[in-house]
């Protein structure tokens, strides 16, 4: 994935607001870019822009090669990139089961041999088969996480989007997906932008990082030299802010 000036506008109160403003990245096959500001600052607009959720107002998105900004065969893109989405019981039906969920797109897609795949794709995120028959609201935040990320892996993306998906687990919970994401990602050589508002969850799973303030990149690095020794303001007023 290729992000090229990239522009975002709202309208608030009749005036234009630009919310992101001329970002570029680029993230390859196996690769983990991670994503991280204060709330507000652009990054899950971006997410949704680079998922083709939202419109931009402005610059070029190719993905393996296309140019997919104003592409029309969303079904085919939506087989390739995937969403992970803050909170895990939101993104699933109350009234069907897990296993019911993660078979959906599976069925969409025309794909065989679906309750053998629901098992397999269970056991990739260290769920037993039986959880298939549970709903949602009998599983921990945890557990669901992890049924919500069978379900993204369930057609084989190329590009994972995990949008602050960590941030309503606990913290035992929360370094626990990000080593399965990163697992999964680097198994099946899987690009993954990976959102947070947390710094200190990217060293375990990033290899290289943006910070976004203003809808602008204010400053971009490996994990462990913008911990060590951050350039950018927004970067040190996170870290002084007691993230860890």
């Amino acid at each position: 994935m290729e992000v090229r000036h990239l522009k975002k506008y709202f309208v608030k109160g009749g005036k234009k607001v630009t919310v992101i403003d001329d970002i570029n990245f680029s993230v390859d096959a196996g690769e983990c870019l991670g994503i991280v500001g204060l709330s507000g600052c652009g990054k899950s607009t971006t997410a949704r822009i680079v998922a083709k959720l939202l419109n931009s107002d402005g610059g070029e998105i190719f993905f393996c090669g296309e140019n997919v900004t104003t592409t029309t065969d969303l079904k085919k893109f939506y087989a390739q990139v995937q969403m992970i989405f803050q909170t895990p019981d939101d993104s699933f039906d109350p009234r069907k089961s897990l296993g019911w969920s993660i078979a959906e797109p599976l069925k969409n897609y025309g794909c065989k041999n679906i309750s053998a795949k629901v098992s397999s794709l269970l056991a990739e995120v260290d769920l037993p088969a039986e959880y298939a028959e549970r709903y949602p609201h009998e599983v921990s935040g945890g557990e669901c996480q992890r049924a919500a990320i069978a379900r993204a892996i369930s057609l084989s993306p190329k590009l994972l989007i995990s949008d602050e998906a960590t941030s309503a687990l606990d913290a035992d919970n929360q370094i626990k997906i990000v080593a399965l994401i990163k697992n999964l990602c680097h198994k099946k050589n899987i690009a993954c932008l990976f959102i947070t508002h947390d710094l200190a969850l990217l060293p375990h799973i990033a290899d290289n990082v943006l910070v976004m303030d203003g809808g602008k990149i204010a400053e971009c690095g490996k994990p462990l030299e913008i911990l060590r020794q951050p350039k950018s303001e927004i970067a040190r007023r996170m870290l002084a802010a007691n993230f860890f």
